[in-house]
């Protein structure tokens, strides 16, 4: 069966909207109001601070303002892959941030735990289970990698099983792999149903949802703050800004992150033979070692995201909706998806989606306050934001309220979020750091311009 074929009948839309029932959203904002605390964006990191502001002030007026719907943009297109890190892993807290590599990955680990116990306080039906993720390996560089991450993972007693051979095939038999570490403290969400669940406690908790309410200007009003909607003025004594992958409302924001897009596929539902003829027999997740990666999960009815490898930056950062679809990139992933399941190259696929990843130069979140300290912000989770955006949204919430916390204390949100540089340079650069994370992943070597980034402590991952 051809690529074309395979593609053909797919939904152009994330799978994940199909499992959430279709409710009323939620009225705009029609009438100009004043609130204790607003929050710009409807999606993981908005829902969780209305969520934590409203158990920490019962009593407050809280808003949040969504331009769409609530997880229509980033959060409910991604894979729901929920790490036990904020750090965008261990690796990354040891070689960028290593004065407090154990206090991250600490906090990281607590703050996973905090979100299953979340989950299960509000009885959230977000399919959240902990599964595990298998990360596997195509070439010796790559074993290499999983190596050292098994030594990082020994010094902070984190569970590991590094996989080769025959133990190896029980987890995933491809034929494009020939190692594997499978981490035990791994989870997942179904993302659309983690955000449809939040928004039903907020709106429980007494939280104001005002939908398809763009925030268009963000200025001061005497002792408050304005935030100009197309139909009303909000007045607040405290924002939030949650607006992530979206152009920021503060300027100063502009050039700290990039919107790049990554695209996914989902396939007909699977049977239990063919899961079994590629070894997947668990409920647990599958991610590659490239720099240029797949991740991979099953869904609840039994289909497989096949998503990644491509990483596509558009010129002067467009974010319009066309570029959610993009056929040669998902045509790539169907070619790779024959070759790393040769007995699945006949799958059929039923949806296809892309969606943004908003792309620190840090490769971690960055948080910080503006306007005397009345205005927080957190972005930047360059692909890790599932669980990360719930540490973020406390983070946000104690800068607030000027707390001394383990949260506010931790330098890693506080550094520099690193400018890109202005088009054409920005579009420049991006194109030569992803050359040279492809030579990497081809031979092993790291190219000249993406060892001066690790000298800054900066980079281009996802």
């Amino acid at each position: 069966m051809s690529i074309d074929a395979k593609l053909a009948e797919a939904e152009p839309n994330p799978f994940w909207f199909t499992t959430v029932p279709k409710t009323a959203p939620c009225a705009p904002a029609i009438h100009d109001m004043t609130c204790d605390l607003a929050i710009v964006g409807g999606g993981f990191t908005g829902l969780w601070s209305a969520l934590k502001a409203s158990e920490h002030h019962p009593d407050a007026t809280i808003v949040v303002l969504e331009g769409k719907r609530c997880g229509q943009d980033a959060s409910g297109r991604s894979g729901g892959f929920c790490a036990p890190s904020i750090s965008h892993g261990v690796s990354n807290a040891l070689t960028r941030h290593s004065s407090e590599a154990e206090t991250l990955i600490r906090l990281g680990q607590e703050n996973f735990d905090g979100y299953a116990k979340d989950i299960d306080r509000y009885e959230m039906q977000a399919e959240f289970a902990q599964d595990g993720k298998l990360n596997v390996a195509a070439t010796p560089w790559q074993i290499d990698g999983l190596h050292s991450m098994a030594r990082n993972y020994a010094r902070f007693g984190i569970p590991y099983e590094l996989l080769v051979g025959d133990a190896l095939k029980e987890k995933l038999d491809s034929p494009i792999y020939s190692a594997g570490l499978f981490e035990s403290s791994y989870g997942f969400v179904n993302p659309a149903k983690m955000v449809s669940e939040l928004r039903r406690v907020c709106l429980a908790q007494g939280v104001v949802i005002f939908e398809n309410t763009p925030v268009t200007s963000l200025t001061r009003d005497a002792e408050l703050m304005r935030l100009q909607t197309p139909n009303a003025n909000i007045r607040a004594k405290q924002v939030i800004l949650a607006t992530n992958s979206a152009k920021p409302l503060l300027k100063r924001l502009s050039l700290s992150f990039i919107p790049i897009y990554d695209y996914s596929l989902v396939t007909e539902p699977l049977s239990n033979a063919q899961w079994a003829s590629i070894g997947w027999v668990g409920r647990y997740g599958v991610s590659d070692s490239g720099n240029q990666f797949h991740y991979s999960r099953k869904t609840a009815d039994n289909r497989m995201l096949w998503a990644g490898f491509d990483a596509i930056y558009h010129y002067g950062s467009d974010r319009s909706d066309a570029l959610l679809q993009r056929p040669e990139s998902f045509a790539l992933l169907a070619e790779q998806f024959a070759e790393a399941f040769p007995s699945l190259a006949d799958v059929q696929f039923d949806f296809k989606w892309g969606g943004i990843i908003d792309t620190s130069a840090r490769t971690t979140f960055f948080s910080g306050t503006a306007h005397r300290g009345q205005v927080a912000y957190a972005m930047g989770f360059t692909g890790q934001g599932v669980t990360a955006s719930r540490f973020a949204a406390l983070t946000m919430l104690d800068g607030l309220g000027s707390l001394d916390t383990d949260r506010t204390r931790l330098k890693m949100p506080r550094r520099l979020a690193v400018p890109f540089p202005p088009e054409p340079m920005r579009s420049a650069a991006v194109k030569l750091a992803q050359n040279g994370l492809a030579v990497e992943d081809a031979t092993g070597e790291r190219s000249r311009f993406l060892k001066l980034l690790d000298a800054f402590g900066i980079g281009f991952d996802s």
